[in-house]
């Protein structure tokens, strides 16, 4: 999904004028990104997986919110498409990246809740 939004973006947003606002909080949106890599560190990944005996993280962005690269994501997803006045591209792929996300949620929250239980036991 996301090759493809960046193919659109490529495709149809060569020629745009760019809103320089709406770039600006897509620029800022990565210092948020690499606050989330600094404070998982090597435990980044695309992949679901669980570390035994490893607590939660807690700290950083996630003191505040659950999944904070999630929500960069899906900002960046609607912001850079806005930036190039390509509203129907933010609106299908914000669509799009929701509905992977409440699959992807899901999955990571069950495997978690196996790791509460057996902390818990």
């Amino acid at each position: 999904m996301h090759a493809a939004w960046l193919v659109s973006l490529w495709l149809l947003g060569t020629d745009q004028e760019v809103d320089p606002w709406l770039l600006s909080g897509f620029v800022l949106l990565q210092g948020l990104r690499w606050w989330v890599l600094a404070t998982l560190g090597p435990r980044w990944t695309t992949r679901i997986i669980i570390l035994p005996g490893a607590p939660l993280v807690t700290d950083g962005p996630y003191r505040y919110i659950s999944h904070p690269n999630y929500l960069v994501v899906a900002a960046e997803i609607a912001l850079l498409p806005l930036a190039l006045h390509l509203p129907l591209i933010a609106l299908i792929f914000s669509g799009l990246n929701a509905a992977v996300l409440v699959i992807r949620i899901r999955a990571e929250s069950e495997a978690l809740s196996g790791i509460s239980r057996s902390q818990t036991a």
